[in-house]
């Protein structure tokens, strides 16, 4: 039988929990109900007391309510939660977890599902779902719904979103506890990551490291797929191919889509082995419309939804240094490959970001960066999109993981 675990603060949405509790019991799934709460007595009786969540964070409920401070009892809560959700889901018990809530709840909760593994179904209702919702979901395979109206009762508006959000559950934790062994079985994973202007680069790498026989992940260089990545470096992920760094120009530019100040280190940090290129770094990524301090420079629009904006001399050499920051101080095995004719598809010779005093800052404040140190730079006089630039990157990436290279790029 499935298990789905309940996380919420029973003392103000006991009533709710319990009207949840019982819509997925007549699914046929057992149901675990952890509360988070810290104020008044919960309205509905847990399984897992908050007492005892309180315990699994280091302290008590006693000297969590002498603080007096929202902020401090949702941090403890939040880091009790994914304690107990980490044990029960080590123990069998935990096929999926439900929350709902506003967001305090949210916090609690979500923090809880992203120290699970990948693959396990994770579902929150909030009120908070329909703004940005990246501080909730980080990297995490998380799915937020939006409740429309608060978690205030049972109507005839939260009745039928509460209704799909237990189906939905129910439907994923019964899947996840027939599930059989992914695909890939035990072969080494690597993180790769790639955007639409550095796809046949990357491509091309995923296609010999599938032959070298690797399993390739590949993540979407739009913000969460590079947090994504960092999370998965230093637990799931044997190398990184990190070939796409348009999160780090974009943060630099205040665009959209940046992945925060460590993007670029947990590979490093973890020390596990990490080839890094600079594609994507002639750009930076912003929403249909462009600041007004930028329209000057040389805007394209690279669909409805996305437009880029041309990265300057002094800018790239900003984003060269910051690269080769991060890389002096891995840990593990590394090496940068640098594409001379272009970082993009839309950098590539006769593109409309073709800049070779751009790109050549760049170069130049990363050879300078790294000089002296264990990173190895490779320079290669072909675009970051050219075939023979992504192989080389994966024999390259395999020497470091294996010490020996068997498929030459050129080959």
């Amino acid at each position: 039988m499935p298990v789905v675990v309940l996380i919420g603060t029973l003392d103000t949405k006991g009533l709710e929990y319990g009207w949840l509790r019982d819509r997925l019991e007549a699914r046929g799934v057992d149901v675990v109900l952890v509360d988070t709460g810290t104020l008044d007595a919960p309205r509905v009786r847990p399984d897992v007391p908050r007492e005892e969540v309180a315990r699994a964070a280091g302290t008590d409920l006693t000297t969590l309510r002498a603080h007096n401070d929202r902020g401090v009892a949702v941090t403890t809560m939040a880091r009790g939660a994914a304690e107990v959700v980490g044990r029960l889901y080590q123990e069998g018990r935990l096929h999926g977890v439900l929350s709902v809530g506003g967001s305090g709840n949210s916090a609690i909760s979500t923090s809880a599902m992203r120290a699970l593994p990948v693959g396990v179904p994770k579902l929150m209702v909030s009120s908070m779902a329909s703004g940005d919702v990246s501080p909730y979901i980080g990297g995490a395979d998380l799915t937020l719904m939006y409740s429309v109206v608060d978690i205030a009762g049972i109507n005839r508006i939260s009745s039928p979103v509460l209704a799909n959000a237990a189906d939905a559950i129910a439907g994923m934790a019964a899947g996840h506890a027939a599930r059989r062994t992914a695909p890939g079985g035990d072969r080494p994973i690597i993180g790769a990551t790639m955007a639409g202007v550095t796809t046949p680069g990357v491509d091309a790498a995923r296609e010999l490291l599938g032959i070298l026989g690797y399993e390739v992940l590949v993540f979407h260089a739009s913000g969460s797929g590079g947090r994504s990545l960092e999370a998965m470096a230093g637990t799931t992920l044997t190398a990184v191919l990190d070939a796409t760094l348009l999160e780090l120009s974009t943060a630099l530019l205040g665009g959209v889509g940046g992945a925060g100040p460590d993007r670029l280190e947990a590979a490093g940090r973890a020390g596990i082995p990490q080839v890094v290129s600079v594609g994507g770094l002639d750009m930076a990524k912003f929403g249909p419309d462009v600041p007004e301090r930028l329209r000057h420079r040389q805007v394209h629009v690279h669909n409805p939804s996305v437009t880029v904006v041309r990265t300057t001399p002094a800018e790239c050499a900003v984003l060269g240094r910051q690269v080769a920051a991060k890389l002096r101080a891995a840990t593990g095995p590394t090496a940068v490959y640098l594409p001379l004719r272009g970082l993009s598809t839309l950098g590539a010779p006769g593109g409309p970001y073709h800049d070779p005093s751009a790109d050549s800052a760049l170069f130049t404040a990363v050879r300078d960066g790294l000089a002296g140190s264990a990173v190895r730079v490779h320079e290669l006089d072909t675009h970051a999109n050219d075939p023979v630039f992504g192989r080389t990157m994966a024999d390259g990436l395999h020497d470091l993981v294996t010490g020996a290279a068997i498929v030459r790029a050129a080959s």
